[in-house]
């Protein structure tokens, strides 16, 4: 196949009336066949190219995780046009921007709050011809029409999808922006085909699954996944709904799901505090379970022989707690996949004790996503796991990590010396740090951009620390190290209220984060993960001082980006004050 709606078309061919999507319905799911979503697909496709969707052009999509985003971006690509992506909670300038940039003609918004965006802006928003509601009204000006309203066009949709090359541009995904203005990467039908294929060779999913897909589809990890389940023909329950994660678990009872590392911390941590809330028996009985299930994860990745005695052990571990753990998640897991960031070794190792894998992952919007990822009968955590097959990877003589495959994105939007300054020679230089242990597993160390070099000239690795304070210490949401030209590394804390409150109540403490966060018992909590994980870094790693502040990091701040990875610029600038003061003496 030469495109993305030519898979999607052999797939239905392939499985015309097995179970593509489930969505929720009030209080139950509906499925939908391949073949009901080709007709859907269809409508729409041709419906868009009445209103001027076609090859060359760009239309945006400002939409949570739902089957119409899956629906509409099938819907455009089947016109010869180019997805772009657009994360619900960007403000109305943000959206602007992508939208503008891109030069996008036509925009799907999810609802008249995003329509709202768009109306405050759209002087800015010359070249717009229609803005498609998902769930909504049209507009009495016919700048805005309803997603139903477009379906049902006509004309030779097969014909559409016969003229699009492999080469053609398929998707702009634009970077987080961490360091400064988002850029619109350039990825090709072909570069989505080759990342799919790579994961299908692998033989980790099968059609027997039942995925479960909460991550936004406007990030690259999401859009990996919608094309992945394509190819395979994997059922896929979809509800971007946060606050419905756990609930539908229980639900869905899926056997696979993907997330970022904060999903698994939080539970992680959620977990750690209510035991400790509890404490007596429970928790003797818990911190010996989870000493007992990481013993026998470390045999594992070892390839050692789990001994007798700790295997009668772990099998009494599991029946009084582990058990109880996969439950919340439906006890049909087969293994969860974590991508976006890095997962901290002591979840991950927690989790693989309980019977819970998640498999490591690494990949960039640059590379489609998906590059690296751990393997079942191999995992190592700490690493990312091997390439997926087809791609390159070499270190360079500084550690940076270089790509190379059919999976590296065509460029930068517009921008051709950023373009030519990350790739060189076919290879996409990634900004990481890493290394290949002896298996070929990717081991990466940090950011490039964003390594700590402190006045003594020593470097330090923030976000590994970062992610280590984190599993130690239950109560925190955030963690950002600092420590650059300084001449001592510090750390602020910010606190997960909803695993805190439950313990200030408990301890007959403040619930108000402002009160909270200066309070001794709350200081003394963090500050034993802090030694914990200050005892076996090198003295010139070790987190000196530390605040605790009274409001959590979120997007809207400024000092996340959509994906939740910290701005560090963003965090140092907000909070300069705080951070001078570490150094006042």
């Amino acid at each position: 196949m030469s495109s993305i709606p030519s898979l999607l078309r052999d797939r239905i061919a392939a499985t015309p009336d097995a179970e593509a999507y489930r969505v929720p319905s009030d209080d139950t799911w509906v499925s939908m066949s391949w073949r009901e979503v080709g007709e859907r697909v269809r409508g729409l496709a041709l419906g868009l190219s009445g209103l001027g969707a076609g090859p060359g052009r760009r239309v945006s999509i400002l939409c949570s995780t739902r089957l119409e985003w899956i629906l509409a971006d099938l819907a455009v690509l089947s016109t010869g046009a180019a997805t772009t992506t657009i994360y619900p909670s960007n403000t109305a300038a943000e959206c602007a921007f992508v939208v503008t940039d891109s030069g996008s003609t036509i925009v799907i918004a999810e609802n008249d709050e995003q329509v709202a965006k768009l109306r405050s802006v759209q002087k800015e928003l010359p070249d717009v011809t229609h803005v498609v509601v998902v769930d909504g009204s049209s507009s009495d000006d016919g700048w805005v029409v309803t997603l139903d309203s477009v379906s049902g066009g006509e004309g030779d949709y097969d014909a559409l999808v016969d003229a699009i090359s492999q080469d053609d541009l398929a998707t702009l995904i634009y970077t987080s922006g961490t360091t400064g203005r988002p850029k619109g990467v350039e990825l090709t039908h072909d570069n989505w085909l080759f990342a799919a294929g790579s994961v299908r060779e692998i033989d980790l999913i099968t059609p027997d699954d039942l995925h479960f897909l909460w991550l936004p589809l406007s990030h690259s990890f999401g859009k990996l996944l919608e094309v992945v389940m394509i190819d395979i023909g994997v059922p896929t329950a979809i509800d971007g709904r946060l606050d419905r994660i756990a609930d539908n678990l229980g639900a869905l009872r899926p056997t696979v799901m993907a997330a970022a590392p904060r999903i698994f911390e939080k539970i992680h941590n959620t977990v750690v505090a209510t035991v400790r809330r509890e404490g007596g028996i429970k928790l003797r009985i818990f911190e010996w379970a989870r000493e007992t299930g990481i013993r026998v994860s470390r045999a594992r990745q070892r390839e050692a022989a789990v001994p007798l005695t700790t295997r009668v052990e772990h099998a009494l571990a599991d029946r009084l707690v582990f058990a109880k753990l996969r439950a919340r998640f439906g006890g049909r897991i087969r293994f969860f996949i974590s991508g976006a960031a890095p997962l901290s070794r002591d979840v991950a190792e927690f989790f693989d004790g309980a019977g819970l894998t998640i498999l490591e992952g690494y990949g960039l919007t640059e590379s489609s996503a998906g590059s690296f990822l751990n393997r079942p009968e191999s995992v190592r955590f700490g690493t990312v796991g091997p390439p997926l097959p087809g791609t390159q990877v070499r270190i360079a003589d500084d550690g940076e990590i270089l790509i190379g495959g059919r999976g590296v994105m065509r460029g930068y939007h517009g921008l051709p010396r950023e373009t030519s300054e990350t790739l060189e020679d076919g290879w996409l230089r990634t900004g990481d740090i890493g290394e290949l242990d002896q298996a070929g597993r990717l081991l990466i160390t940090d950011r490039k951009k964003e390594l700590i070099k402190t006045s003594g000239g020593k470097y330090v690795a923030p976000t590994h620390l970062e992610g280590r304070i984190k599993a130690a210490c239950p109560f925190a949401s955030h963690v950002f190290v600092h420590g650059d030209r300084r001449n001592y590394v510090t750390a602020l804390v910010t606190l997960d209220m909803d695993v805190v409150r439950p313990w200030a109540e408990a301890e007959s403490l403040p619930a108000d984060p402002e009160a909270l966060r200066g309070h001794p018992r709350m200081r003394e909590e963090v500050d034993r993960a802090i030694r914990q994980v200050n005892a076996d870094q090198a003295s010139y790693a070790t987190v000196k001082k530390f605040a605790i502040l009274a409001e959590d990091f979120t997007v809207e701040t400024g000092e996340l980006t959509a994906s939740l990875k910290i701005r560090r610029k963003a965090v140092e600038e907000r909070h300069a004050e705080t951070l001078n003061a570490f150094y006042a003496d």
